[in-house]
């Protein structure tokens, strides 16, 4: 059976005297859920939070990597890095990256199978935007990212993966998908899997939802049979978050 995930993205906020401070002040409530909970902290808090954290069950992960090991890429950050630092988890291809920073389907992929390659885990990010699902692709769309962010990874290392659907119209919008309309859409990421590896496989990897998740809509959401959890904004800069990481 798949274990819940929990994923706060912090986004950038908190640098490391905000970071530390909110971390010890919800650490001890969330401690001990039944879910892997991590949270997800600017490049800067990083070294500092995972020290505020030791001796607890809640992993750190960074927002973003490189998908070369080193070389003249000023202000990147690399997975042989993080992998150095001792961070477990990195979030690859957030529609905010996608939208401000042209990361694209392909450089998902590189960072995907490079964070792999590094000993992390990736939480990829797959979604569409309001005009997508108005017009009737959002299966057809979803599909097709799952496919080419999935590109040459192998079957063992596709269970490391943790996909992350996140209707982008519902990203810091308030707005929320239905839970019939979250489960239709990380269905259909479960069966493209399927495809790609076989069901087995498909069954293993753990799909979150994220967009404008709260504490009200976690429960309803996370009892969705192909919901493992969320990819949590703005509500896992508060202490909404207690609820969210115990739903």
């Amino acid at each position: 059976m798949r274990k819940k995930i929990i994923a706060g993205n912090w986004k950038m906020n908190n640098g490391p005297k905000e970071a530390v401070a909110f971390a010890n002040s919800i650490k001890d409530s969330i401690n001990g859920a039944d879910a892997d909970v991590v949270f997800c902290v600017p490049f800067v808090s990083l070294i500092p939070v995972m020290e505020a954290l030791q001796g607890t069950d809640i992993a750190v992960g960074a927002q973003n990597m490189h998908f070369e090991d080193s070389g003249a890429y000023t202000g990147e950050i690399s997975g042989k890095m993080l992998a150095e630092m001792g961070v477990p988890y990195v979030i690859i291809g957030h529609s905010e990256r996608r939208q401000y920073f042209n990361e694209t389907n392909e450089t998902v992929n590189l960072k995907a199978k490079k964070a792999l390659a590094c000993g992390l885990k990736p939480i990829v990010c797959i979604g569409e935007t309001l005009s997508e699902r108005e017009q009737g692709i959002t299966v057809d769309l979803l599909r097709l990212q799952t496919r080419i962010a999935m590109l040459d990874i192998s079957k063992e290392d596709a269970q490391k993966v943790v996909v992350a659907y996140e209707p982008i119209w519902a990203i810091g919008t308030g707005k929320v998908a239905t839970n019939e309309q979250a489960e239709e859409a990380c269905k259909a990421v479960r069966q493209v899997l399927s495809e790609i590896y076989d069901q087995a496989t498909a069954d293993a990897i753990r799909i979150q939802y994220g967009g404008s998740v709260s504490k009200d809509s976690a429960k309803g959401l996370f009892a969705m049979p192909n919901i493992d959890g969320g990819l949590v904004g703005g509500a896992s800069l508060k202490s909404d978050f207690e609820v969210i990481a115990r739903a």
